[in-house]
């Protein structure tokens, strides 16, 4: 039944593409209405390696910023080489297409369930604590709202609800790595100094310019974006380098190991199902998600940093992969 799933997902997602199926073709990305008519599947796929990436030449830039929470402060210049990094967070229609190949089952799917946001309405009224995370058995990224809804599209919405070897087994079968929280910064920042805390990702006429919560938090969600909850990648403007979704919508994963101290989210960390999962393993991820509130988080901003648990499968963080370029040899370039 799953795999008979995933192929009709597969082919009714290929279906959508159109146009931006045939090589050389663009997706529609970068607005609304080209998002919402983009069937996750890049130009090339299934017969160019680097479909849907583009490639980001190396330099010397500083991680962080000054303006933002105390974990963010700078530690010092660093030196990035080039790299080829997705355009988009990975899709639902991507991660189906290596499933379907591989047979690979997420680490959800064999544990029995994942971390929900759930908006904890029935405490909001008498002012008590409001939990917002729920391990619901059953979840995973075919279902990622739960085994009694419907299966979810395979589509170009973010995949979600994967864990760190969820991404970094989807990333070897691409040929790729997960990139290192350096690497993913200097692309997400495109030669920019990081969003100052408490600088909400607007454009030019004051709209929002990402998928992040308007409204009361954890509550309402006034969707002023255009999406309560999840969005299709692509759905904003793209940044300098060309790539969609560098905050806002999902975090996204990154090879690295968390280290430091990080302010607590309180009950609205999925930390805290930990104790029926066993040890933290904490990973960094980039880039805030359509959670992050302008009253609660403010993570939507480049220079921004979050831990999450390796093995802990939640609905609101993603990833994209990169592959790295060799540098070229010295005798080559003399």
């Amino acid at each position: 039944m799953r795999r008979a799933l995933i192929a009709a997902g597969c082919l009714g997602a290929l279906a959508l593409l159109g146009v931006a199926a045939r090589p050389g073709a663009t997706p529609p990305l970068g607005d609304v209405a080209g998002c919402k008519v983009y069937g996750g599947l890049p130009a090339g796929w299934g017969s160019d390696p680097l479909a849907g990436m583009l490639r980001i030449g190396g330099g010397r830039f500083t991680p962080g910023t000054e303006d933002g929470y105390p974990d963010e402060r700078p530690l010092g210049a660093v030196e990035v080489g080039g790299f080829w990094i997705d355009r988009t967070e990975v899709t639902r229609a991507q991660f189906a297409a290596f499933v379907e190949a591989t047979g690979y089952v997420t680490e959800a799917e064999r544990s029995g369930g994942a971390a929900l946001f759930r908006a904890p309405l029935e405490n909001f009224a008498d002012g008590s604590a409001l939990p917002w995370w729920r391990y619901v058995e059953g979840a995973d990224w075919l279902h990622p709202e739960g085994p009694d809804a419907a299966p979810a599209a395979l589509d170009a919405h973010p995949v979600t609800l994967v864990t760190l070897a969820d991404a970094q087994a989807y990333a070897r079968w691409r040929g790729n790595e997960l990139p290192s929280e350096a690497e993913w910064e200097y692309a997400a920042r495109a030669g920019e100094a990081s969003q100052r805390l408490g600088e909400a990702p607007l454009d030019a006429h004051g709209r929002p310019a990402a998928n992040y919560w308007q409204g009361v938090f954890p509550v309402q969600d006034a969707a002023e974006d255009g999406f309560a909850g999840l969005a299709p990648v692509g759905c904003f403007a793209a940044n300098a380098h060309g790539l969609f979704d560098m905050i806002g919508n999902v975090w996204e994963w990154t090879a690295d190991t968390q280290w430091g101290p990080l302010i607590s989210h309180a009950n609205g960390d999925p930390q805290q199902l930990r104790a029926a999962l066993g040890p933290a393993r904490p990973r960094v991820i980039k880039g805030g998600s359509f959670l992050c509130a302008t009253s609660y988080c403010a993570r939507y901003r480049t220079a921004a940093r979050e831990r999450q648990d390796a093995d802990l499968a939640t609905s609101h963080v993603g990833f994209r992969t990169i592959r790295r370029i060799a540098p070229e040899s010295k005798l080559a370039t003399e």
